[in-house]
């Protein structure tokens, strides 16, 4: 009887029987039917009689090694694109500054103020209405430019 032979008449375990230990019921080994093309199964039975080995054994080490590449590959690429994320986080926020540099770079200063009219909040924009308080951006130098009133989540605490 050839091996292929022995598999196709083997019994599968049943599910049903209980396993007397955690250890048993992992080692537990499943028989798999798959069809295989008639050119696939001579070089396999060529393979495993050149190694010596019942073609059940190639098949399954040849299944452990691929699905241990394919993990190993899936890890690597998972790692890949966390490491291209980061990096497109990195650029998107460096972009994201150029194009709208922080309104209050240069203030060397807030001094607290109630507003006498309705304003807008220079960092945020939320409206701040009349008798609201807020803050006002000092600056000096070069970085004079239009008043900067500040909302009081918008005003850096650090």
């Amino acid at each position: 009887m050839t091996q292929e032979a022995a598999d196709r008449d083997r019994v599968p375990p049943d599910d049903d029987a209980p396993a007397s230990s955690d250890d048993r019921a992992a080692k537990k080994e499943r028989v798999l039917h798959t069809r295989v093309p008639a050119v696939l199964e001579r070089e396999l039975k060529r393979f495993a009689d050149n190694l010596r080995v019942p073609v059940s054994n190639l098949v399954r080490a040849i299944l452990q090694d691929a699905l241990s590449v394919a993990d190993a590959a899936g890890t690597g690429i998972e790692e890949r694109l966390k490491n291209a994320a980061k990096t497109l986080e990195i650029e998107r926020e460096r972009l994201k500054r150029r194009v709208n540099p922080d309104p209050l770079a240069g203030v060397v200063a807030f001094q607290a103020i109630t507003l006498a009219q309705a304003a807008t909040c220079s960092k945020c924009g939320e409206p701040l209405a009349r008798g609201a308080h807020a803050h006002l951006a000092l600056s000096e130098g070069l970085h004079r430019g239009p008043n900067l009133i500040v909302c009081d989540a918008c005003l850096p605490t650090d």
